[in-house]
């Protein structure tokens, strides 16, 4: 071994190199002071071997970049590992950077004859971040998507170059594939060979100098080996522990893939920026303007460190302390604006709706891709446009919750809200207008719409034009319009409550309902085929026990257990809804199409007619699957039902609108508007 140790040496003189790296003076004793350096280089070179090795699976195109990410995530060995190790160790390097700052600046280790090396670590820095930047938008979904065109655009307002600089980052004037491999080139290749070579004159001043001492007295004066390399080696143990530990047991997030055609309100950058988001937030800075904001106070924040060198060599003492001073209130600065930032999220109702609406995605994103069809040639994003369990809530929200709940929510996750009587007073909660169809179909609604029809069809009376045809009815006018209260199929309900409910026909009426959420096709419920036939029998024949005796449902609804035509007309309409396969996928789309046709309601019925031009028939089939529940089953936590909810702040803002309404209101007072979620 001495001798190949021999050879060696004499060929590269390796001996001298080792007893240079390893042999600095470090005047005052090895301390853990000084470890942060180590701990950012270490943490670099962590970061270049995980991206090898994610490289080596990545594929960057708008097709592929996220189902390359989705195999490293969940099919490559160890590939969640080292995803989580790179995503965890580049955070950990932009929390070790600013330490290594701030101990910089307070050591006063960026004085004379140490300006350029000061100067060297601020350009590192700005290429670490610009590590940060790139890397977001990599994995090519949601979250990445949405906030690296927040980026872009802030590009844009760049005094004088702004949209230049804009279109050479994207690609292009739109944002898409070039936009990613353009990024993608910046992240694994351009920027860090630059912090290779910036690393380098870095050390390389930095030994030329030596070592800045906080106290020289401190403890006898060492070498670099082996007591600061202990504490260094320690430091990094704890570095990678750390992050080791956030891969295992948190992962890297990994929101679904990324949709222009969705808005994604939940997107926010990396939490190490969220202090400049926050700061962008505020009224007095956007009323001054996006270039005031996130390019001329940045600029004047880092022209004022990129000084401190000078600062101190001017002004002497007062100059480093008002650089010490000036580096703390900074920090502070920007970890209240942080904490401010996770504050406003955390109480922020749409930010959490969406962020659950993100995570249901996710989560379905993965599900569909790992189930048994995997992801299509056409990428994985087509997964969800065609996936009635995510397009079905948003559709639903955006055609139907106008009138309509789901669960009491807006499909979506949110209660629907409209503007107050009062322009000074908040949104309040928009009551209901039409029936919740969060039920919709199973034994629940049946059982409703048997034995509680005025109840089940209650929301009706909150809409105005309910309220206007009672005030013309009470007038003495004739008006023709849907009363659950007072209908031919709420007075028979309630004329027969005591029937219905008696124990005698207690079999019989889980036989009519059985037989009537059959009809639906709906999956998720069975019924025995026995029961189903003695419903089926009672629906169509009347065979009740007691004062319901040939009573039956086909006395008013003819059609009931046929098949729904598939070319449905009206010249048969008895007058009454038809209950051909009664809340299947044929008669909801029919219903939908067609809600004022003679085999539904008629003209009863106020109900928008929803037009293929309104509501193509590519979303009518998504939104009445979902209603259905005709999708590939799925374990993805759904949306909490809502309904309590609804009904209690109904019932608190109906409590204090009677204790207000002698109260004289301001001017302005009608200006009641559209719901919308909230």
């Amino acid at each position: 071994m001495n001798a190949l140790i021999h050879w060696l040496d004499s060929r590269t003189g390796f001996k001298a190199l080792m007893h240079e790296a390893l042999y600095e003076r470090v005047p005052g004793g090895a301390r853990w002071r000084y470890v942060w350096g180590s701990t950012l280089v270490f943490t670099f070179v962590l970061q270049m071997i995980t991206g090898f090795m994610l490289w080596t699976a990545y594929s960057p195109s708008t097709r592929t970049a996220w189902e390359s990410v989705y195999y490293i995530q969940h099919e490559m060995y160890l590939g969640d590992i080292i995803r989580g190790l790179h995503h965890y160790a580049a955070q950990a390097m932009v929390v070790l950077m600013a330490i290594h700052l701030i101990q910089v600046i307070v050591d006063g280790a960026y004085k004379a004859p140490r300006e350029m090396n000061f100067w060297l670590g601020i350009v590192l820095m700005m290429i670490v971040l610009g590590l940060s930047l790139t890397g977001y938008l990599l994995p090519w979904d949601q979250k990445g998507y949405y906030a690296t065109q927040v980026t872009t655009n802030i590009m844009s307002v760049t005094p004088g170059v702004g949209p230049e600089v804009q279109v050479l980052a994207q690609g292009g004037s739109a944002y898409g594939h070039l936009t990613l491999t353009r990024f993608f080139a910046m992240h694994a290749g351009i920027l860090p060979t630059l912090l290779v070579g910036f690393l380098a004159l870095h050390i390389y001043v930095f030994r030329r100098h030596g070592l800045t001492v906080h106290n020289e007295n401190h403890a006898p004066e060492t070498t670099f080996w082996p007591d600061q390399v202990l504490k260094d080696a320690i430091a990094c143990l704890a570095v990678l522990s750390v992050v080791l530990l956030l891969a295992i047991f948190r992962g890297a997030e990994m929101t679904a893939p990324a949709d222009p055609a969705v808005k994604f309100d939940a997107a926010r950058p990396e939490w190490y920026f969220l202090f400049l988001f926050q700061f962008l937030r505020f009224h007095a800075v956007e009323s001054l303007g996006l270039t005031f904001g996130a390019i001329i106070v940045p600029g004047i924040i880092m022209g004022i460190i990129s000084l401190m060198p000078i600062t101190a060599n001017v002004l002497g003492k007062f100059g480093h302390n008002f650089n010490r001073v000036f580096i703390w209130l900074l920090a502070l600065g920007i970890a209240g604006l942080t904490g401010l930032a996770f504050y406003n999220d955390a109480n922020d109702k749409d930010h959490q709706a969406a962020l659950t609406e993100a995570h249901r995605d996710a989560e379905r994103a993965v599900e569909l891709a790992s189930g048994p069809n995997k992801i299509p040639v056409e990428g994985a994003v087509s997964l969800l446009r065609k996936d009635p369990f995510t397009q079905g809530p948003r559709l639903f929200a955006q055609n139907c919750a106008v009138c309509h709940r789901y669960n009491g929510h807006d499909g979506r996750g949110s209660l629907v809200t409209q503007a107050a009587k009062d322009k000074l007073d908040p949104p309040v909660i928009a009551p209901p207008t039409a029936a919740d169809l969060g039920s919709f179909g199973n034994p629940e609604w049946m059982t409703a719409i048997v034995i509680d029809y005025s109840n089940h069809f209650a929301w009706m009376k909150n809409a105005e034009w309910f309220k206007k045809a009672q005030e013309k009815s009470a007038a003495g006018e004739s008006v023709d319009y849907i009363n659950p209260g007072s209908s031919e199929m709420a007075d028979w309900t309630g004329g027969n409550m005591d029937a219905l409910k008696s124990p005698e026909n207690a079999d019989n009426l889980k036989a009519l309902v059985a037989f009537l959420v059959s009809e639906t096709g709906h999956s998720g419920t069975t019924f025995d085929a026995t029961l189903i036939a003695k419903g089926r029998d009672l629906a169509i024949n009347g065979s009740w026990a007691g004062a319901l005796k040939d009573t039956s449902c086909a006395g008013c609804h003819d059609t009931i257990g046929q098949d729904f035509p598939a070319q449905p007309d009206d010249s048969a309409a008895s007058g009454y809804p038809t209950l051909a396969k009664y809340g299947s996928a044929a008669w909801l789309k029919d219903f939908i199409r067609h809600p004022d046709a003679k085999r539904h309601y008629g003209s009863k019925n106020e109900m928008m007619v929803y037009s293929p031009q309104k509501l193509s028939d590519t979303d009518l089939d998504l939104l009445v699957r979902w209603m259905t529940h005709d999708y590939p089953p799925s374990t993805v936590h759904d949306y909490e039902n809502q309904l309590e909810m609804l009904k209690a702040a109904l019932a608190a803002s109906a409590g204090s609108a009677k204790n207000t309404a002698e109260t004289p209101s301001h001017s302005g007072a009608d200006n009641a508007a559209e719901p919308k979620a909230e």
